[in-house]
């Protein structure tokens, strides 16, 4: 009766293939844009409190052996030079200190040098 050649029988096999990827929904248009979300705004650099900070919150540096009015002067100095938020020169102490003032001449020159 029917005879059905290897090439028929295949590109039936195609068209059933072909048909069974078809999408079952339609397709969203392509002129609706995806929606963009908000930028966050960018957070507010922190500012540095006015005034010495608390040795809880200061840089840490080796410095064994030394007062600690050196110590204290240092690190701000030494701060200060890197332009960090926590470079202070307590004006006061700077005039009256003379540990203090080695302390943050020496960290500021130091650190200066560094870069």
């Amino acid at each position: 009766m029917y005879q059905i050649s290897a090439v028929s029988l295949m590109a039936l096999f195609l068209v059933g293939l072909l048909a069974s990827c078809a999408p079952t929904q339609p397709l969203p248009s392509p002129a609706t844009p995806a929606p963009v979300p908000k930028a966050e705004p960018a957070p507010a650099p922190m500012k540095r409190p006015a005034g010495p900070l608390p040795p809880s919150t200061r840089p840490t540096y080796n410095l064994s052996g030394y007062p600690p009015a050196t110590k204290e002067g240092y690190i701000d100095g030494c701060e200060t030079a890197k332009k960090t938020r926590y470079g202070f020169k307590d004006e006061q102490r700077y005039r009256n200190d003379g540990q203090y003032r080695m302390g943050w001449d020496d960290g500021f020159a130091i650190c200066k040098g560094k870069r």
